[in-house]
């Protein structure tokens, strides 16, 4: 290839899809997969889904440690008489409901969060805490506003805190301690 000025490649034009070979659609269309991730939309839809499945995983575990009796059944002995068949429909209705209901919520957060702060990102054009910050406070805020604005106020401030406190974790230098270190 050719340069046209100092540390600019000048590319050939692009062929059509049809027009290239296998190796070339390949490369293609990883490189739009990329390029989609590192939009704003795919990090927000990534975040989304990931949190959705975390979200079914979670409330499946939580929903198998419930002690309360299934939904729209008041007293264990209503259940306790029924078949077994029918006994384990009803469990696993109600643990589908309640993980389902778990789903919705992580992937609501998880894609809220990511979304804001790739635009407070964008916006910025930097990439530190105060991003995470802002991006939990609006995050937070925007959850709790249902419950007025002392409950939002206090969904930002938490929230906030929370990605904070997860940020300054992952920037932390983790360093393997020093050869000579021994804790005998």
């Amino acid at each position: 290839m050719s340069k046209a000025f100092p540390g600019f490649e000048v590319k050939p034009p692009k062929k059509e899809f049809a027009e290239m070979t296998v190796e070339e659609q390949a490369e293609a269309g990883a490189l739009a997969m990329v390029e989609f991730m590192h939009s704003c939309p795919g990090k927000t839809a990534a975040a989304g889904i990931m949190g959705f499945g975390l979200g079914g995983v979670f409330g499946i575990f939580m929903s198998s440690l419930s002690y309360e009796t299934a939904s729209g059944y008041s007293d264990v002995s209503k259940i306790a008489h029924l078949p077994f068949k029918q006994q384990m429909k009803i469990q696993f209705t109600d643990m589908f409901k309640r993980s389902y209901s778990s789903a919705k919520n992580f992937g609501k957060v998880g894609g809220l969060y990511t979304g804001v702060e790739c635009c407070i990102e964008s916006l910025r054009a930097k990439n530190d805490m105060y991003n995470s910050l802002s991006a939990g406070a609006i995050t937070g805020a925007g959850l709790a506003i249902r419950s007025g604005p002392i409950g939002a106020g206090m969904g930002a401030v938490g929230f906030a805190l929370f990605s904070l406190a997860i940020e300054t974790y992952l920037r932390s230098d983790h360093t393997l301690p020093p050869a000579n270190d021994q804790d005998w």
